[in-house]
C-alpha cells in the first residue's frame, strides 16, 4: 500500500485515477489486520465502510463530492455512530450499540467522509499511557514496548501506524495532545464550545472537547472547518461563526508576540532535549524578527491538582447513568436493586474509573464541598485569569507537551501521582478553555518523537492553525 502523509495527496491521486475510495479503504483495513498486534482497533467498520467508499466513488464521477471525500478516519470509542457499537472501552458498555450519532460524525460523513473503525482508549477517556483500557493496552506503534499515550492512544496510534490518514479523539486534559507528542503526530483541542460535544460520552463536561488527529495542520484545520460551530443539541456550543481555516493558514502577521512560560522550561521534570529543542525554536523566532518572551505564571504547581479535583467531581456525576439499570452491563451476581447498582458498577468500572469515580464523590460530599471543589472553581478562575492576561500581552504561548517521550509500560502505572503529572503541561488549555495543538517538531536521540504545544486565545483557533502551520515550515 501507498503510504499517504496528506489527504491532499490521496485528492490528487483520486483526481487522476490513481486509486479509489474502494481501493483506499480495503488498503487502510488490511493494515490495520496485519497490524493487528497493536491492538489499536477495538472493530472495523467494514460494511460500513465500504458502502460509504462505493457510494464516494460514484460521486467522484458525477463531479458531486464533499469536501472531505477520500478521507478515511477512524474515531475515539467514546463517539456515537449510529447503528455501530461504542463502549468508552470500558466492560460497562461492552456490546452497547448507538442509537444515534454525535453531531461531529453527522457533519463529517456529510462532507463524504468514511469512517473506519472505533479505536480503544482509557476508560471514560481516564488516563495518560492508554494502559486502562477494558480491552489490553494500545502499543505505539513506534515501539511497541512503549505506552502511545492516552487517553486517544489508539487514535493518535492509527495515524502513526497508516491505518488511516485522521483521526477523532477527546481532550479532557491532554488526551489529545500527548498521545499526538509520543506517536509523532498533529493533535489540536479547539476552544471550548467550538466544537460540539453532543455524542460525545461525557467524562467532565467543563473540560471535554472533540478534535482531530492527523499528519499536517492543513488537515486537521480542514476537519475543524467541518466539525466545528453551534448545534442546537449542545448548549455550550459557541455560535461565533466559524472562519474558513483552511484559506487562513497563509494569514500570519509578519511580526508576532510569543511567550514561553520560565516555569515550565526550567522544571525540573521537563527532558533537557525537549528543553534544548523548544529553546531552538525560540531562536529561529526570534532571528525571523518575532518577539519572543519568558513570562512568569507562578500557578503550574497548582493546575493538576485543580484539574484532578474539577474534572472528578463531574467524571463522579456524569458517570452515575451507568447503573446496571437501564443499559449496558449488569452483574449476573445481583439480588436486589441494592446489590444491582454496586455489583454492576462495582465489577463493570476498572481501577482508575473508580479511584476517580470515589475522588469525585468525596470532593462534593457535605463537609468537603467548600474545602475542595468551591475552592478548586476559585482557582480555575484564578489560572484563567493569568493565562489571558499573559496572551492580552502576546499572540501565543508556546511551551512542551509532554515532560518527556513516550515511556514503557508499567513505569508509572503503579503510581497515580506521577501518571497525573504526565499531564503538567497540558491541562493548563482545558482549564481555560483555548485552543492548543501539539506539533511533532522533536526527536530525542532515544529515536522516538515528541511535541511542541502551541496555546492560542480564546478563539483563535484559525491563528493557531496559521502560526503552527508556520512552525512546520520555517522551524
Amino acid at each position: 500500500m501507498k503510504i499517504y502523509n496528506s489527504f491532499s495527496e490521496i485528492k490528487s491521486d483520486l483526481e487522476s485515477g490513481a486509486t479509489s475510495c474502494v481501493a483506499l479503504v480495503n488498503s487502510y483495513i488490511e493494515t490495520a489486520e496485519a497490524k493487528k498486534n497493536l491492538n489499536i482497533f477495538l472493530e472495523l467498520f467494514k460494511t460500513s465502510a465500504l458502502e460509504k467508499a462505493k457510494l464516494v466513488d460514484e460521486k467522484i464521477k458525477s463531479k458531486t463530492t464533499g469536501r472531505l471525500a477520500g478521507m478515511v478516519i477512524a474515531m475515539k470509542d467514546n463517539l456515537c455512530y449510529k447503528g455501530h457499537k461504542v463502549s468508552a472501552s470500558s466492560k460497562i458498555l461492552e456490546g452497547f450499540e448507538s442509537l444515534y450519532s454525535a453531531t461531529v460524525v453527522e457533519r463529517l460523513l456529510a462532507e463524504d467522509a468514511i469512517i473506519i473503525g472505533r479505536c480503544n482508549c482509557d476508560e471514560f477517556a481516564m488516563g495518560s499511557s492508554n494502559e486502562n483500557s477494558a480491552f489490553g493496552n494500545v502499543l505505539n506503534p513506534l515501539d511497541i514496548k512503549r505506552v502511545p499515550g492516552g487517553s486517544s492512544g489508539g487514535s493518535a496510534a492509527a495515524v502513526a501506524a497508516n491505518m488511516c490518514i485522521a483521526a477523532l479523539g477527546t481532550d479532557t486534559g491532554g488526551s489529545i495532545r500527548q498521545p499526538a507528542s509520543f506517536c509523532g503526530v498533529v493533535g489540536y483541542k479547539p476552544s471550548y464550545g467550538r466544537v460540539s460535544r453532543y455524542g460525545a460520552i461525557a467524562y467532565a463536561s467543563s473540560f471535554d472537547q472533540i478534535g482531530p488527529i492527523t499528519k499536517t495542520v492543513e488537515d486537521a484545520a480542514l476537519i475543524m472547518e467541518v466539525m466545528a460551530g453551534q448545534d442546537e443539541y449542545d448548549s455550550t456550543s459557541s455560535s461565533k461563526p466559524v472562519p474558513s481555516f483552511t484559506k487562513e493558514l497563509k494569514n500570519i502577521p509578519a511580526k508576532l508576540r510569543i511567550a514561553y512560560i520560565k516555569d515550565c522550561l526550567e522544571n525540573e521534570g521537563l527532558n533537557p532535549e525537549i528543553k534544548t529543542r523548544i529553546n531552538d525554536i525560540i531562536s529561529k523566532l526570534k532571528a525571523a524578527g518575532h518577539t519572543v518572551e519568558a513570562v512568569d505564571f507562578p500557578f503550574l504547581d497548582y493546575l493538576v491538582p485543580t484539574y484532578y479535583v474539577l474534572t472528578t467531581a463531574e467524571a463522579s456525576s456524569n458517570l452515575a447513568r451507568f447503573d446496571g439499570i437501564n443499559f449496558g452491563y449488569r452483574s449476573k451476581n445481583a439480588s436486589d436493586l441494592e446489590s444491582t447498582y454496586k455489583k454492576s458498577r462495582t465489577e463493570g468500572f476498572g481501577t482508575e474509573v473508580k479511584r476517580r469515580i470515589m475522588l469525585g464523590t468525596f470532593v462534593l460530599s457535605s463537609g468537603y464541598y467548600d474545602a475542595y471543589y468551591s475552592k478548586g472553581q476559585k482557582v480555575r478562575r484564578l489560572l484563567q485569569n493569568k493565562t489571558n492576561e499573559i496572551l492580552d500581552k502576546y499572540d501565543f504561548i508556546i511551551l512542551p507537551t509532554t515532560p518527556g517521550t513516550a515511556f514503557e509500560f508499567g513505569q508509572k502505572s503503579a503510581d497515580p501521582i506521577a501518571m497525573y503529572l504526565e499531564d503538567i503541561f497540558t491541562v493548563q488549555a482545558n482549564i481555560t478553555g483555548l485552543p492548543a495543538i501539539s506539533l511533532p517538531m522533536g526527536k530525542h536521540s532515544n529515536g522516538l518523537p515528541f511535541g511542541v504545544q502551541v496555546i492560542g486565545k480564546n478563539f483563535a483557533d484559525a491563528d493557531v492553525f496559521a502560526f503552527s502551520d508556520y512552525l512546520m515550515k520555517n522551524c
